[in-house]
């Protein structure tokens, strides 16, 4: 009797014939070691530019922290100070973040999944905080009530204008959602609220999740809003220091302090998302969902909505129309205005298009593999998001005043900052995009003789495109808020709606600022009204 074949072979052997004559290398890799390959060069060479990249100001930090030796700036970690603000800070971050995904997830989940009234009015309006900056959300809210100056005015003003980032990606996902699995669900007799607690909010979590985090980092990062609040978190200690005193050192240690935060988060936020799919493999139903009916809670939902915009959008719009009004003395250059605005959309548009670019690869790699490296990879790219902008652009100018003197003062190294500040905003969109898309068509491909690169362009970014949008318009929109990188790195004679708006706010002239803060929220608001509208 012959030997039965075996069915191992040596590493690097070629691949027997398989039942249908297919070769086994052909059986799609996902059925045989999920996210075991390591990334194909195509992605990981871009991947570590972008880490490399957002790494820059690290090495800016590290070479000031220890300009007076490692005791020193050990002796400024851990002094009582520092350890002050590291409670204040994260006890400011964990009060946003746990408000912000009651927002968000409650908002995405009544404009998207239930027959709503109006829910895609609802839709846009719950993005518009987003044009919105923090500081000035905090300053009208300080006009009307000077008693909120402090923990709660700071939690208030950052929950109303970050809250956004848990609801888009949230009502991305729920559209994604195969709507065959809830009603599954209550076929077996589960009711809305299980249903939604049970299959939807499992999917939903690592969309909620990466918006959390980016909530956690633009918290930990803002310091417009903290400083008009008068609440010391390390982002305003940083700046005192750097404003107070020659000597860069403290707030370079501090700033390491930041980042070492900023890892625990994305560590942590990478923990929660576990090891299970959350992409269909199939077309699923061919059909939208079926709007859950509200009943009894019609009512309480319209005025939840309703109550939320009113503080979020209505109040500060009020604020913003008495500064139109008030204050005869105010004078509008409408040339100067149509100037500003026309270089903050041009340098916005810069940032977010080599934000996304940077983002891609990384977005991808860690949505499709779990090794060390990836992880490593996306967590390089957030190092930057906490850090204030004052010291990103002083870490830019470090570095380009040495090695790279023609780009100081010029556009390219602010288009640079956004990059580096907001790098984390489209790696979270493009990596919640790329895990709705299904692993299993990317192997077909490959089984067909694709390479890479082309799997990549022909599969891959086609599926998430509409994520990788999102995240991009979201760039754009935070580009255009960004204050204190601006502020020193734009070049000389360029002025932003944005530094306009602070130079006049700081200078108390009100009136004159609201027509750069009006232009700003109308720019910003048409991103935010094409990402709130789009239901399909």
């Amino acid at each position: 009797m012959p030997t039965p074949p075996t069915t191992s072979r040596p590493t690097g052997a070629a691949a027997p014939a398989g039942r249908e004559g297919v070769p086994a290398r052909a059986v799609p890799r996902s059925l045989r070691a999920p996210g075991s390959t390591r990334p194909p060069l195509v992605l990981l060479v871009p991947a570590c530019v972008a880490a490399l990249f957002a790494l820059l100001p690290l090495g800016y930090l590290a070479v000031r922290a220890l300009e007076r030796g490692p005791a020193f700036a050990w002796h400024v970690v851990a002094d009582e100070r520092t350890l002050d603000l590291l409670g204040r800070s994260l006890g400011l971050t964990a009060v946003v973040v746990g408000a912000c995904l009651v927002l968000g997830v409650s908002l995405a989940w009544l404009t998207v999944r239930t027959a709503l009234p109006g829910a895609r009015a609802w839709s846009v309006l719950a993005t518009l905080p987003l044009a919105v900056p923090s500081y000035v959300a905090a300053f009208a809210w300080l006009s009307a009530e000077p008693d909120l100056a402090g923990f709660g005015g700071a939690a208030l003003a950052l929950t109303l204008v970050s809250f956004p980032y848990v609801h888009l990606p949230v009502a991305a996902a729920l559209r994604g959602i195969d709507p065959a699995q809830e009603e599954a669900a209550r076929s077996l007799g589960h009711g809305p609220l299980r249903t939604f607690v049970r299959v939807t909010l499992p999917q939903l979590r690592p969309a909620a999740a990466g918006g959390a985090l980016l909530v956690a980092l633009y918290v930990l990062s803002d310091f417009g809003a903290v400083s008009l609040m008068r609440y010391d978190t390390f982002t305003r200690a940083i700046h005192t220091s750097y404003r107070a005193s020659f000597d860069r050192t403290p707030a370079a240690a501090l700033s390491i302090v930041l980042v070492v935060m900023t890892i625990a988060l994305v560590a942590a936020e990478a923990r929660t998302r576990g090891r299970a799919g959350h992409a269909r493999t199939g077309t699923g139903a061919a059909r939208p969902a079926v709007p859950v009916a509200l009943g009894r809670w019609r009512l309480p939902a319209l005025l939840w909505c309703g109550a939320v915009t009113a503080v979020a959008v209505a109040f500060p719009l009020g604020t913003l129309g008495y500064w139109l009004t008030a204050g005869s003395s105010a004078t509008w250059d409408l040339g100067t205005l149509a100037d500003t605005a026309w270089a903050t959309f041009g340098v916005a548009a810069a940032g977010a298009g080599l934000t996304t670019a940077l983002a891609l690869p990384v977005g991808v790699i860690a949505a499709r593999h779990t090794g060390r490296g990836a992880r490593l990879l996306e967590q390089a790219a957030y190092a930057g998001h906490a850090l204030p902008g004052i010291t990103v652009a002083l870490a830019l100018v470090f570095f380009a005043v040495r090695y790279a003197y023609p780009l100081y003062q010029q556009l390219p190294l602010l288009v640079g900052a956004y990059a580096v500040l907001f790098l984390p905003v489209a790696v979270a969109a493009t990596r919640a995009a790329v895990l709705q898309a299904a692993p299993v068509l990317e192997d077909v491909a490959r089984s067909l003789g694709r390479r890479p690169w082309q799997v990549l362009r022909e599969v891959t970014v086609p599926l998430a495109a509409p994520g990788v949008a999102a995240g991009a318009a979201l760039t754009f929109v935070v580009c255009m808020k960004e204050l204190p990188a601006t502020l020193l790195l734009r070049p000389t004679g360029m002025d932003t709606l944005a530094t306009r708006l602070w130079t006049e706010t700081g200078a108390g002239s009100f009136a004159a600022a609201a027509p750069y803060a009006a232009v700003l929220i109308l720019l910003a608001a048409v991103p935010s009204y094409l990402l709130g509208r789009h239901r399909t």
